[in-house]
């Protein structure tokens, strides 16, 4: 099967808070007493302050401050507090095993036109041949643009996890394949890859306004926000489900909106149900889903598709992120560890192994032996990802397996052909990918049983999840991996309420809020 690795590299879709905004972003909420607004806002403006967003369900507006303003709004008796308005960022690490593990594939999505996802991030490539068309709402936004487009990629492959149309014999197959699934969108991100807090929680506002009753947040930010959190809250109590990424750190430290008790933290795990080293371990994971090496769909010719063929036998093979593209034949010729100029390369695809420098040091040691094209296997175990960093290189490269690696020094000689095409579909990895598969399965289970509560519904998620890790919950997986028939299957039996009463589809009952507890470049 061809590897597709995007074009954008995921590290430019930045996973942590990007500290403390410069003086040129000096942008801050402003959560004002009933009835105040418009005279703190006269206030602000008479002391150089600049109004950006106004959050009128909230009392509350963001604005950009000089000193001055921000002296006075905080000792205005008018105003109830001030904050920055911290930035959140998509949470991918890189570039759909996940749909039969999540057991996605058990469950009829027939039903599922009584719910509305609202995925919230950089758009929607509405163009694209993979994503319904139909049921598919967003609005346009002054900062960020057409929802139905997206510049760098990240929403359109937590859409196509979500509900890329299956049965077409093109792409990809979404958590609810069929169209029936009503999806909101709302443009927070533009190419640049952050937003506001503020543009978060009027991003919430907007889908709870559009009938969400799942919001997907593959983004996130190391800082909390009074205003965040309160939002999420209030939009839990009108029984709106909110879904957000664990964080891409590898650290115990706590990321935002997932960590507020009221959003549903998600961590990544690969497809042998280990918990991915990138995810972020807290008291407040909840809940497990696939975001290691996950395809989905991404903006028309955004990804790149790449085959790799010794003596006409194929071979799994990744291409480089910021590898040029082109087709390239020749002989394979061993060039070690690619540390030097590779002499007898001229004409010829380099077998370089993974280890001592980068990625792209090696490949330019294959382009100054002459080298048309090069493939670095890895020294681990496993498929190899890279990147070239940001250095420019001119042949096209890819990563293999260690295994297939160690095969192919018995082949010296050996024609090879090695071609790296535009393609609309990328494999990427993050506790992004895992979100979707969680927001993607609570929307279906949910069509099931829809006069169940958010807090039902998320109950009988965390009691169905497969426990992984140690036993019960856990830091790294929460309550385990999610489940859809296995939760469908227990509201059958037991209800809304989780006791027994009242089965089958449109069950009903009581229950109440699941305790989340306090408790690569070379």
């Amino acid at each position: 099967m061809k590897k597709i690795i995007p074009t954008l590299f995921a590290s430019a879709l930045a996973l942590s808070l990007a500290g403390n905004a410069s003086a040129a972003d000096d942008r801050y909420i402003i959560k004002f007493k009933e009835g105040k607004g418009q005279a703190v806002k006269s206030m602000m403006e008479k002391n150089g302050g600049r109004s950006a967003l106004a959050l009128q369900k909230r009392n509350a507006m963001a604005a950009n401050l000089p000193t001055k303003a921000l002296s006075a709004l905080r000792n205005n008796p008018n105003v109830e507090y001030v904050e920055q308005d911290v930035k959140r960022f998509p949470l991918a690490e890189t570039v759909p095993f996940g749909i039969p593990m999540v057991q996605a594939d058990q469950l009829s999505d027939a039903m599922a036109g009584n719910q509305t996802v609202c995925i919230i991030d950089s758009g929607y490539a509405l163009n694209h041949e993979d994503l319904p068309s139909g049921n598919v709402t967003g609005n346009y936004d002054t900062g960020t643009g057409d929802w139905f487009t997206d510049e760098n990629g990240h929403g359109t492959h937590v859409a196509g996890t979500i509900a890329a149309i299956g049965g077409n014999g093109k792409g990809v197959v979404g958590v609810n394949p069929n169209g029936n699934l009503n999806l909101h969108i709302v443009k927070v991100f533009g190419a640049d890859g952050w937003a506001y807090s503020s543009s978060l929680v009027a991003a919430a506002d907007e889908c709870a306004a559009n009938g969400a009753t799942v919001i997907n947040m593959s983004l996130g930010g190391t800082f909390k926000s009074r205003t965040e959190e309160r939002a999420f809250a209030d939009l839990y109590n009108q029984n709106v489900l909110s879904i957000a990424a664990a964080g891409n750190d590898g650290n115990t430290r706590h990321s935002y909106p997932a960590s507020y008790d009221s959003v549903v933290s998600v961590a990544a795990i690969d497809s042998n149900k280990m918990i991915a080293d990138f995810s972020q371990q807290t008291d407040q994971v909840e809940l497990s889903g696939p975001g290691v090496d996950v395809l989905s769909s991404v903006p028309v010719g955004m990804g790149l598709s790449t085959t790799f063929s010794v003596s006409g036998s194929a071979i799994e093979a990744a291409g480089m992120d910021e590898s040029p593209m082109g087709n390239v034949t020749g002989n394979l010729v061993d060039c070690g560890l690619g540390e030097s100029a590779c002499a007898g390369a001229a004409g010829q695809i380099c077998l370089i192994s993974r280890g001592n420098i980068s990625f792209a040091d090696k490949v330019l040691a294959c382009e100054a032996g002459g080298g048309i094209g090069a493939v670095i296997y890895n020294n681990e175990p496993g498929m190899l990802y890279g990147t070239m960093g940001g250095v420019a290189t001119s042949i096209p490269s890819a990563g293999i397996s260690d295994t297939d690696g160690a095969a192919l020094l018995g082949q010296l000689g050996s024609s090879a052909n090695l071609a790296i095409e535009p393609s609309d579909y990328a494999y990427f990895n993050g506790t992004s990918m895992a979100t979707p598969h969680v927001a993607g399965v609570s929307a279906l289970v949910w069509s099931h049983f829809p006069s169940c509560s958010a807090s039902q519904i998320r109950s009988a998620l965390t009691s169905t999840a497969e426990d992984l890790g140690a036993a019960g919950r856990d830091n790294a997986y929460g309550h385990g991996l999610v489940q859809a028939k296995a939760a469908v299957d227990y509201l059958t039996a037991n209800g809304c309420g989780g006791s027994g009463g009242d089965g089958g589809d449109g069950g009903s009952g009581g229950g109440g809020k699941p305790c989340k507890g306090k408790n690569c470049t070379q």
